[in-house]
């Protein structure tokens, strides 16, 4: 049997009594958490990419809005059982996929993460080389590497950054916990000086938040807004997914219900509204100022001139590392322990997620939006929506919010199923997924895949909620009639 994770201490913790004080002080901690992950220069871009999509200012920020109070609910419903039961995501998954099955969700979240930690990193990295240009007094430049499409320079300066990252990777989750409460308010402050510049470049807020929608009747994109829409609001959600998942891994450490409800509820809808409401104002002034819309906020805070540009870059790193290691090293470092808890720490899965980033060459899908929206962020949603279904629905459904701790760390009991495998879940699983597959493989690969019927293109740009649909619908008839067992094993209490 492997070792259980979760000590003593940390299962009976919230039994002392708390003054309001330090009940207000963990929620800060929960909330600054999600503020040092909301405010990232992937979610700026997210927003950004609206404007260019043709939205106007106030569509953008309700499309943004409105997804993360989707994306809210799966979080809640899911983080409950880390907060109930102190497990992670990938022991939780072992009560609906099996002792062995759960390998597979683990593998998933696990790849996608890997995916951001290395876009992150390039982010990291291009600006600590814009930081080098503006201090040597001119952008670096040079001929593009064979095969990676980037010049050395931008190489240089990726492993660079990838390498100052590796010191939060050997010292474990405090460390990035740390960073992320004391990086927050340094985030809100970048927030306010790119407000600031934006104002006295462009006299006001007026001219921008004026700015009319493309899809308004004359406009270059009359009638079309809804086909940006849905698959706007897809993407938005997909952004959050894998968070969405694997949110028991942050929620396992809160002492009550009410320190992961409140602080999630307040950490993620608001503020990631309120950085909608910056990108679409800057990106609006780089339409007015330079004629075309700059979705990079790392493009522009180098057009800003003097000290500015200085401390604007070097909070943005900051940032960009702080989130990258709350955000997409902790949930697959543990995610590749559990493939082989005695040979894979949670150490050592932080340098497996690391080693993937390197490889991945994120550059290649930050190239366009079409890329960064329509097949990454929508691509992994369909795969990561099935099973969100499928972990509800057995967690409140099936099992009642009942699970006895002790037996998902067995090889042989009551989660083992057949061999390890939860078989409903995995049926459930593919026909969540299959058909969201033809319109990926067409805007994945639109020469070798032209001739994709409509309505497998319309169903892709619902690709999270059609996976989670069927997913849920199709294991819950499979699992009709089984009962949760008593447990076994005390539960981490929580209130």
């Amino acid at each position: 049997m492997t070792q259980h994770p979760v000590s003593n201490e940390l299962w009976n913790h919230d039994l002392a009594p708390t003054s309001a004080a330090q009940r207000t002080w963990r929620w800060y901690h929960f909330g600054a958490l999600w503020v040092g992950m909301v405010i990232s220069i992937p979610a700026y871009m997210l927003a950004s990419s609206l404007i260019e999509s043709g939205m106007s200012a106030w569509q953008a920020v309700v499309t943004v809005f409105l997804a993360n109070v989707i994306v809210l609910l799966p979080m809640l419903l899911i983080g409950h059982a880390g907060t109930k039961y102190g497990i992670p995501y990938a022991v939780l998954a072992r009560a609906s996929f099996g002792t062995r099955g759960a390998r597979l969700p683990a593998l998933m979240r696990a790849i996608v993460a890997c995916g951001w930690y290395g876009i992150q990193t390039w982010f990291g990295g291009s600006m600590i080389y814009t930081l080098l240009g503006v201090l040597l007094g001119s952008p670096i430049s040079g001929d593009a590497l064979p095969g990676l499409g980037i010049n050395a320079g931008q190489l240089a300066c990726f492993l660079a950054f990838w390498a100052i990252q590796m010191y939060f990777v050997v010292h474990g989750m405090e460390s990035i916990r740390k960073l992320e409460t004391y990086t927050a308010p340094l985030k809100i402050a970048i927030c306010f000086v790119l407000l600031g510049w934006v104002y006295g470049q462009v006299g006001g807020f007026g001219p921008l938040l004026d700015q009319p929608s493309q899809f308004v009747e004359g406009g270059p994109k009359a009638g079309m807004f809804w086909s940006v829409f849905w698959p706007s609001l897809t993407a938005m959600i997909g952004y959050w997914a894998t968070l969405a998942l694997n949110i028991p891994d942050f929620t396992r450490f809160a002492k009550t219900q009410r320190d992961q409800v409140i602080g999630q509820s307040l950490g993620l809808p608001l503020p990631m509204a309120l950085l909608a409401a910056l990108a679409v104002t800057v990106t609006s002034a780089t339409i007015v100022l330079y004629g075309k819309a700059l979705w990079d906020p790392v493009d522009v805070a180098s057009r800003m001139t003097g000290v500015a540009v200085l401390v604007a870059l070097l909070i943005l790193l900051i940032d960009t590392a702080s989130v990258n290691l709350a955000a997409n090293l902790v949930g697959p470092a543990y995610d590749f322990s559990a493939l082989s808890p005695q040979r894979i720490s949670y150490r050592v899965g932080g340098y497996i997620t690391a080693g993937f980033a390197l490889v991945m060459m994120p550059w290649k899908i930050l190239e366009t939006t079409q890329n960064y929206i329509f097949i990454w962020l929508t691509g992994y949603s369909a795969l990561l929506g099935p099973i969100a279904g499928i972990m509800i629905i057995d967690y409140y459904f099936i099992r009642k919010t009942v699970l006895d701790v002790d037996q998902l760390y067995r090889d042989q009991g009551e989660y083992t199923y057949r061999g390890g495998w939860n078989i409903a879940a995995l049926v459930a699983f593919t026909a969540g997924v299959l058909p969201n597959l033809p319109g990926f493989l067409n805007a994945a690969l639109p020469a070798s895949f032209p001739n994709v019927d409509e309505t497998f293109k319309s169903i892709y740009t619902y690709a999270w909620f059609i996976g989670v649909v069927i997913a849920a619908i199709v294991y819950g008839l499979m699992m009709k009639g089984r009962t949760a067992p008593a447990p076994r094993t005390a539960a981490k209490v929580s209130t």
